[in-house]
């Protein structure tokens, strides 16, 4: 049984991991604490892939300032420590080597590499283990990670700004800008925090946007990644503006490879499915290249693709209080329902408003 005290030190471990939302990719998000008689001794948080893990940043800080008093400590991390060596030494045996006496984890790693060997070496060498406090917490703030260690593929965040009656834009393809500034200055941090922004060919030529990170404090860009089957980007796109994108394609008619390449796109071919590309296949090859979390910011095309394939793992709506009319463009591109027992159900997890617009967060419940 988890007492008030664990508790309270699991939380601030969580806040410590929170430090690494949108540097620690493609590693998790980590934070740990260090507790000797009560009294914190020692905290850190993994920042960024290659540094020490939160583990060591812990040990470090508790032997900076209290080396006297690690011997017999208690230690609170949000993930189980690694037991691999990687582009670091195991923190398990980190722990091991500091003779603490017990170990509290949160969530056991997802990675085939860890999960459980970790704790199970800090058992072996009599380090009391305790796991599950304040699980669900840590796997959400680890959600790109878990799902790319475990289905092998992406957390898909799929960000929509619309009108009250659901449009996205007029008929003409103008949708500039339906939101308010705070609701537009809210979807950076959705953005800096995601490995990936994906979007659709259709509205990279509606809009010719950048889809980068912009009046945000971040210390990286995410991949942008454009779903271009036929290749009809332009190599002027801004999108392509200082590299770091991604461009899936089918085929290649107009013979363009070559000059996006020259523009700075990397090209990625992959097989078709209807003659578009297989967005499963693109998946798949993002979490190979250690993408946990992918921000979908495209139009009804690609957002009814990515629906109908059961791909969507969160909606992120921005209703702003404006009427747009049946004849505008719509949040999804499905086939016409005939019966309600189809429908698409979400849950609800946030409401939250920003200046006159209401930001909805929901998941999709499975059908039975």
């Amino acid at each position: 049984m988890f007492t008030e005290a664990d508790h309270e030190y699991m939380s601030l471990a969580l806040r410590l991991a929170e430090q690494g939302l949108y540097t620690s990719t493609p590693n998790p998000r980590v934070g740990c604490v260090i507790v000797q008689n009560g009294q914190i001794i020692g905290q850190g948080a993994h920042l960024k892939a290659g540094e020490p893990h939160a583990e060591i940043m812990a040990l470090r800080d508790a032997q900076a300032h209290f080396p006297g008093l690690i011997q017999g400590a208690d230690v609170y991390v949000t993930l189980e420590p690694c037991s691999h060596f990687g582009r670091t030494p195991p923190c398990a045996d980190a722990l091991i080597e500091a003779n603490v006496k017990r170990v509290i984890a949160a969530v056991q790693d997802p990675n085939p590499q860890v999960a459980g060997s970790g704790l199970a070496r800090l058992k072996t060498a009599g380090i009391e283990v305790e796991q599950g406090l304040m699980e669900a917490q840590a796997r959400e703030l680890n959600i790109g990670f878990i799902s790319r260690m475990t289905i092998n593929r992406p957390f898909i965040r799929t960000k929509i700004a619309a009108s009250l009656d659901g449009k996205t834009g007029l008929a003409n393809g103008e949708s500039k800008w339906i939101t308010g500034e705070a609701a537009r200055q809210d979807v950076q941090h959705w953005r800096a925090r995601s490995c990936a922004i994906l979007t659709g060919i259709e509205t990279v030529l509606a809009d010719d946007p950048q889809m980068n990170v912009r009046n945000f404090p971040h210390a990286r860009q995410p991949l942008r990644v454009v779903v271009d089957s036929q290749l009809r980007l332009s190599p002027s796109a801004k999108i392509l503006e200082g590299g770091n994108t991604l461009v899936a394609y089918e085929s290649d008619a107009e013979n363009k490879a070559e000059a996006l390449t020259k523009a700075g796109a990397a090209l990625i071919q992959l097989r078709p499915i209807d003659g578009k590309v297989c967005l499963q296949q693109l998946l798949g090859h993002l979490a190979e290249h250690g993408i946990n979390e992918v921000m979908v910011e495209a139009g009804q095309t690609l957002n009814g693709a990515l629906l109908a394939l059961n791909l969507i793992d969160e909606f992120v709506f921005y209703l702003a209080p404006t009427l747009l009319g049946s004849d505008a463009r719509g949040m999804f591109s499905i086939p016409m329902l005939d019966d309600m027992a189809n429908k698409v159900r979400l849950s609800i997890l946030e409401v939250r408003q920003f200046g006159q617009d209401i930001r909805i967060r929901a998941k999709p419940i499975s059908k039975p």
